[in-house]
Order: C-alpha cells, then sequence, then structure tokens
C-alpha cells in the first residue's frame, strides 16, 4: 500500500517592515548656473541601491534623485534646471530577517518640499516611504489518492478544495523605444528644460507564454526652442504601449499580481529627415516583478478506516490559500485650487499628481482605505516677469472598496492609481481638478486541511470482531451519514447502499438501515 502524494507549491512573506525616514540638505546652486528668483517646479525619486540583510535588521542604502525648475535672477529671467542627488544609508529592524535572505527593498517619495534659503542654495526636504520584506516558496505535499496492489482492505474519503498554487516567480525588464515628433508650427528644439513620463491604464494579462503589457505612456516636455529670442513650448502627448513580454508557463486564464519600476529613462533630441532638431527617442526599461496563481481542484485524503483491516492513521495540518475575490473599485475625485500669489492664470501647460495611501485596514464587508493627493499645475500667468508658476493642493481621501464577506483574517494586496486627471480654468485665479482614483486588490483567503499523512494496517483483533451482532438495524442519527455509519461496524459505504437498495449516499436522521457483518 502507498499513499500518492502531490506537492502544491505556495508562497508566503517571512517577514516584512514599513517606515518613514526624512531627507533634509542645503543645495549649493553650481557656479555654471544663474542666481534663484523663483522656484517653478519640482520632482524626485528614490534608487535604492543596496541591502543588506542581518540578524533581524536590513541596511537600506540608496539616494533621492531631485530636479528643480527655477527662473533666474539675472536679466534674462531665463527657465533653468538643477538636478543633484541625496544619499541615505538606513537601518531598519525586521524580526524574522537572516543575512541569508534575498530581502527585497522599495522606496517611494511621499513628499517633497524644495525651497529658496537664498539666491545661490536651496531647501531640499522629502519624506520617503521604505518597504523591505522576504518572500519566500515552500510545498505542502497532500496525500490525494492510496495504491494497494490487492483488494483494497479499506474505505477512504477524499475531499476537494479549490486553491491558488503559485506557478510563476520572477522578475523580467521590459523596453520600450518609442519616437516622438513636434508640432510643425513649433521652433525647434535647442534645449529641454523639463520632462516628465508616466503611464495611464497599465495592464499585464497573462497569455500562453507571454504576458501581454497595455496601456498609454504620457509624455510631457517643456524646452527652449531655437532662434534669436528665447522661445519656450511645452508638448504633451500620449503613446498607445502595447508590447509582449516572455513568460515561458503563462498561461491565459492565470491570476497575475505584476507590478513594476521605472529602471532606467532617456528622453534624447535628434534631428529628423530634413537634419533639424524636431525630433525625440524615448528609451525606458521597467523593472517587472510577477507572481503569477493558478487555481486548482485538489483531492485529499480526509478520512480512512478497515473493512477487513484495522487501521492506523497519522494526520497532518496544512495551510493553503484560496483566491477568495478579485475586485477594482474607482473614486472619483473634485477639487479646487486657488492660486494664493498676485497675478492671473493665463493658460495650464501640465498638471500631475501622487497618491499616497496612509493606511488601509478591512472592516465589514470592504476595505478602508485612506491617504491623501497631491496635484499640481503648471501654469502660465500675466506676469510678464515671473510668468510661469506652479500651483498644488494636497487633498485628503476615503475610500471603502467593497468587497462583499471579507474577513479579518483574509489578506490582500492592494495596488492604486490615478486616471483621466484633468485641470481646467475656472477664473483667473482659480483651477478646477477632477480625477479617477482606481482600486484593485486580490483578496486570499488562508484555510487549514486536515489529510491523512501516513497509514498502517494491522490484524483486526478476533475478540473485538467477535463482539460485534451478525446482524443489526440501525437508526440514523442526527448529522449522521453512511461515512460515519460503515465505520463504525467495519462496512463498505457500496455494501451499506447494495444490501439497502440506496442509490446515493443521502440518509436522514430516522431511518433504519440494515447492518449485515462480512
Amino acid at each position: 500500500m502507498e499513499l500518492i502524494r502531490k506537492n502544491i507549491h505556495m508562497d508566503r512573506t517571512k517577514c516584512f517592515c514599513n517606515t518613514q525616514i526624512t531627507l533634509e540638505e542645503d543645495v549649493n546652486v553650481p557656479d555654471v548656473k544663474p542666481d534663484v528668483n523663483n522656484i517653478i517646479y519640482d520632482k524626485a525619486i528614490v534608487q535604492v541601491e543596496e541591502v543588506k540583510p542581518t540578524e533581524d535588521h536590513v541596511l537600506v542604502r540608496g539616494r533621492l534623485l531631485f530636479s528643480v525648475l527655477y527662473q533666474s535672477g539675472d536679466e534674462s529671467q531665463k527657465l533653468v534646471l538643477l538636478e543633484g542627488k541625496i544619499p541615505f544609508d538606513e537601518q531598519l529592524y525586521m524580526e524574522g530577517v537572516s543575512s541569508g535572505d534575498a530581502v527585497v527593498a522599495k522606496a517611494v517619495v511621499e513628499d517633497l518640499q524644495v525651497s529658496t534659503i537664498n539666491s545661490r542654495k536651496l531647501s531640499v526636504q522629502a519624506l520617503l516611504g521604505i518597504r523591505a520584506f522576504v518572500e519566500e516558496l515552500y510545498d505542502e505535499e497532500i496525500s490525494e489518492d492510496i495504491y494497494f496492489e490487492e483488494e483494497m482492505p479499506l474505505e477512504y474519503r477524499r475531499e476537494t478544495k479549490e486553491i491558488a498554487e503559485i506557478a510563476i516567480l520572477k522578475n523580467d525588464i521590459l523596453r520600450i523605444r518609442e519616437e516622438i515628433g513636434i508640432p510643425q508650427n513649433y521652433p525647434n528644439i535647442f534645449h529641454i528644460l523639463w520632462d516628465e513620463v508616466d503611464f495611464e491604464d497599465l495592464e499585464f494579462r497573462p497569455k500562453d507564454e507571454c504576458i501581454q503589457v497595455q496601456g498609454d505612456i504620457h509624455v510631457f516636455f517643456l524646452y527652449e526652442g531655437e532662434g534669436e529670442e528665447t522661445q519656450i513650448r511645452a508638448h504633451e502627448t500620449t503613446i498607445p504601449l502595447n508590447q509582449t513580454l516572455e513568460c515561458h508557463g503563462a498561461k491565459e486564464g492565470m491570476l497575475a499580481d505584476i507590478g513594476y519600476e521605472t529602471g532606467h529613462k532617456e528622453l534624447e533630441v535628434h534631428p529628423d529627415f530634413d537634419g533639424e532638431e524636431r525630433m525625440l527617442s524615448l528609451e525606458m526599461v521597467l523593472d517587472i516583478s510577477m507572481r503569477l496563481y493558478e487555481e486548482d481542484k485538489v483531492d485529499m485524503i480526509t478520512d480512512v478506516y478497515g473493512v477487513k483491516k484495522e487501521v492506523e492513521c497519522e494526520e497532518k495540518e496544512a495551510q493553503l490559500r484560496q483566491v477568495y475575490m478579485q475586485i477594482c473599485g474607482k473614486n472619483k475625485f473634485t477639487d479646487k485650487i486657488t492660486m494664493k500669489e498676485e497675478g492671473q492664470i493665463l493658460q495650464v501647460l501640465h498638471a500631475c499628481e501622487m497618491a499616497t495611501v496612509d493606511s488601509k485596514q478591512i472592516v465589514e464587508n470592504g476595505i478602508l482605505i485612506e491617504g491623501s493627493i497631491n496635484v499640481k499645475a503648471l501654469v502660465i500667468t500675466d506676469d510678464d516677469h515671473a510668468p510661469y508658476r506652479c500651483v498644488s493642493k494636497v487633498a485628503p481621501f476615503s475610500y471603502t472598496l467593497e468587497v462583499p464577506g471579507i474577513l479579518p483574517t483574509d489578506t490582500f494586496k492592494l495596488d492604486y492609481n490615478v486616471e483621466q486627471l484633468q485641470v481646467s480654468m475656472i477664473s483667473g485665479d482659480e483651477l478646477d481638478v477632477k480625477a479617477i482614483l482606481c482600486f484593485k486588490t486580490c483578496v486570499f483567503r488562508s484555510i487549514t486541511v486536515t489529510y491523512m499523512d501516513s497509514i498502517r494496517l494491522q490484524d483486526m483483533d478476533p475478540a473485538k470482531m467477535e463482539e460485534m451482532p451478525g446482524m443489526v438495524i440501525y437508526v440514523v442519527g442526527n448529522d449522521e451519514q453512511l461515512w460515519d455509519i460503515g465505520k463504525q461496524y467495519y462496512v463498505s459505504v457500496d455494501t451499506l447502499k447494495e444490501i439497502n437498495e440506496l442509490t446515493s449516499d443521502e440518509v436522514h436522521p430516522g431511518d433504519k438501515l440494515l447492518l449485515v457483518k462480512g
């Protein structure tokens, strides 16, 4: 006799930690750049360069890369780009981590404040959110069948469970190359002052042996045009993205948990066919982390009893995961931004946003999500001395993503982004903001199953068998099944059905059954 086993591949988070750190640094303006009159726009990203685990601690090293667009204080009053970096070195406490673990650390800029100390010095303050975690794979070996060479001397019962098994866990990169031209009535490009590239509606869909990547690339750039008179132009465009990423073993219908980070971005000017500087080449590398789950039905042996033999069993428990629900939700966001400085807004050139989730918790029939959205708009005003301004506002939001029947013990990973951001003029000093906050989650439910891990057969005790009656009329009690009755009297379920002319396993309290000792 042999138990036939099935390996179920699972994944879990061994340990994790979340923290925030503050970076503050005074940055001197290089001698080659003019004095600062006023700051117009700023942005920053975080690069994690080293992650070094030790016992219960993780050292995270990286740098904040910031960009500042300012107007010079000289007669030209031109726009100037200033870039810099601030290194950081943070020791995180993570209980359970060891030096041999593969720790993943991700960092995002949650807040950025750039101000002038004087015309040659800026103050840069940033709040970084850092999440570090260790994920591991493991197998649960479930007994799903019994092989016996002779006539089966026992009865066994199997139970079917739907589970989510990890099928693919890997990292990859997606390379993007696009060409962008400027409108015919725009001047040639002399120098790019500012650029922003982000994604809208980016989706990853498993297909057979690949991942289909679809969405839009949103590109904005501000540049100085060629000519005797300095001409500042802004251009904004959307490029559709439709690529496939090779992924061996992927299948259509798999559950995808895929995240991405921008690993490299380069936007360079180059000549068109006429030799004029009117084209830009965009090259990007996305670092992709993917987990693909396959939902499967697993049979497991949950109970055994002997008919001709005495059975000794050892049970074992296993923790398995099920996909409880995949769900998306959208929340409309509206607000207004008032320009606090003097002057009137003439035109909105560009707008961007950053959403931050401060807390997410399971509540009755849903997930309560609270955070804030920071909207910034680059505008042109009627001030001839300082026409370019940035107006911004940080507004809180609260949204409950409906998940009927969710339990406090369920787990989930929340993905969120902002779509369809629109910033338009209401008046010369007020802007109207509209956007849609999109939330997507997959809720997993952990289940504890008990299965037979080992079975040993022994000969029946003759004295015990002698004491059992040869024939019994048995009255079915509450919550009893044929299985329970057969186990008690060492009779197979099929024999009970045959003797009592039953066509199914269903019995009811009060039913009378004939039992005959074999």
